[in-house]
């Protein structure tokens, strides 16, 4: 019999907590929490989660802290993170996503709009149903183990990350928008801001340029992006 997925909710605020499980539990989830962020980091050590709920402001150890820890070892590297906080700034939500989320809700939410997101990000996490390799240049994926190398170098990716690298290697030599790719990836059903996929490309030619590596992610000034090794002008 197949798991539910487990979800740990980190939020100090005892009210809220109490209403995301009571909801997540009623959608079928199970359901794990911790008040701050040194709790949240030892309980996803004893019992490793599906999908992490947290809370930017925390006593003793900030969302912010517990994101990067958590993208620092290999074991959580890609564990879908959805950041929630009372910051709404650009700069907060751009912070937030550099850091490690793959998501960011601000309060107050919408309670289905947070639900929704979370079946979304589970649906891109699970097991890529094709089987096989995509190969552009250097760069190889094998869709079966949800693995990329580049040469001889494992290239370690989040959960967005492998489904935008997917996407163009699908569609090598394709100018996509940031709308397209938004459709393509996060869903057609799920309301993300067009600068999430700026910061998300980023992540993803971080990982993939290695010190001498070309950069074959193409920014196509006011169209938007493609998997090309040919340089821009």
């Amino acid at each position: 019999m197949d798991m539910k997925p487990l979800i740990l909710i980190v939020e100090d605020e005892a009210a809220l907590a109490t209403m995301l499980r009571y909801n997540l539990e009623k959608e079928g989830y199970r359901v794990c929490e911790a008040g701050d962020g040194e709790e949240a980091l030892t309980l996803v050590s004893e019992r490793k989660p599906d999908l992490v709920v947290l809370d930017w402001m925390l006593p003793s150890l900030s969302g912010i802290e517990v994101c990067r820890q958590l993208r620092r070892k290999p074991a959580t590297r890609e564990l879908p993170i959805i950041m929630l906080t009372a910051r709404g700034e650009e700069g907060d939500k751009i912070r937030g996503l550099n850091t490690g989320a793959d998501d960011y809700m601000t309060k107050p939410f919408s309670l289905p709009e947070l639900m929704a997101r979370i079946r979304a990000m589970l649906r891109r996490v699970q097991p890529v149903p094709q089987k096989g390799m995509l190969e552009y240049g250097d760069i190889a994926m094998d869709l079966a183990a949800h693995r990329v190398t580049r040469g001889d170098r494992p290239v370690h990716l989040g959960p967005t990350e492998f489904r935008l690298l997917q996407f163009f290697m699908q569609h090598p030599g394709n100018v996509f928008s940031r709308e397209e790719l938004l459709n393509a990836v996060w869903g057609p059903d799920i309301y993300v801001e067009p600068r999430t996929v700026d910061v998300h490309i980023r992540r993803l030619r971080k990982a993939l340029n290695g010190d001498n590596d070309a950069d074959i992610i193409r920014t196509v000034r006011a169209a938007g992006y493609a998997l090309d090794s040919e340089q821009a002008a």
